[in-house]
């Protein structure tokens, strides 16, 4: 484990450790900032997602919450999507599903099991692959813990993309946590180990990757969000700190 990640782990693990227990399951949150967490949604609630990023990127998603423990998406994008350039779609339309087979209580965590093809950043038609690995199938943890302001939630799943033309087909992990404040604002940090993107051929170069993000919350139908990514600069074609710029907004249709 590298310095970076045993930095992290320590810092979860001290965050949690001073804070109350709280079953406040319906306020753990479904993502940090590309991270999944075991939170889901409502049955019948939708979630319309957009993200803003570099080289005016954009990607959008929609997700169904068709069961209580149960929700399916599809999301689509690409680069260039404002300006003079010719727009660099992605390849196809991406999927999303999420079950949670276990349940919160006051000592066991929330555990969800998903699938996520969706990647973020370019797609490289060679190494079949977009320049941050999709989470592909994955299973998360979730604990949430209360204090006089609000609530914290800590997270730590394990992955396998499926996005390995690059030969680095490793099992990899994640670790995060959202501090949020009275339903108004939260405060959003995660570390992406990338095992699975360490090797010769591999975009990454071993760093893992941390992102940070601020949410703000006006109602319960949107949310607004701004996240600055990469900030160990990860990778060998770039090591570029990513910004983006994120609005949700939530329905219920049936």
């Amino acid at each position: 484990m590298t310095r970076h990640a045993r930095g992290m782990l320590l810092l979860l693990t001290v965050c949690s450790g001073h804070s109350g227990p709280a079953l406040a399951q319906g306020n753990v949150p479904r993502w940090l900032v590309d991270g999944p967490t075991a939170g889901m949604l409502p049955a019948g609630r939708l979630a319309a997602d957009l993200r803003l990023y570099g080289d005016s990127g954009m990607l959008s998603q929609i997700e169904v919450g068709v069961h209580s423990r149960i929700s399916i998406g599809v999301s689509f994008g690409g680069q260039h999507i404002v300006g003079s350039r010719d727009a660099a779609w992605n390849p196809r339309v991406e999927v999303a599903g999420r079950v949670r087979v276990i349940e919160e209580e006051l000592k066991v965590p929330a555990v969800a099991l998903g699938y996520h093809s969706q990647g973020y950043g370019e797609y490289d038609e060679g190494l079949s692959r977009y320049a941050v690995k999709s989470k592909g199938f994955y299973a998360v943890a979730s604990k949430n813990y209360g204090f006089p302001l609000g609530d914290m939630g800590v997270h730590a799943g394990l992955n396998r993309s499926l996005e390995d033309g690059d030969g680095d087909g490793d099992i990899s992990g994640f670790l995060g946590a959202d501090v949020e404040f009275k339903r108004v604002f939260a405060m959003l940090v995660e570390y992406d180990f990338a095992i699975n993107d360490n090797e010769d051929n591999s975009l990454g170069s071993g760093r893992g990757r941390l992102n940070l993000g601020g949410r703000w919350m006006p109602s319960e139908r949107l949310n607004l969000e701004v996240d600055v990514k990469n900030l160990f600069r990860d990778g060998k074609r770039s090591t570029n700190i990513d910004r983006q710029v994120r609005l949700v907004y939530y329905s219920q249709i049936w």
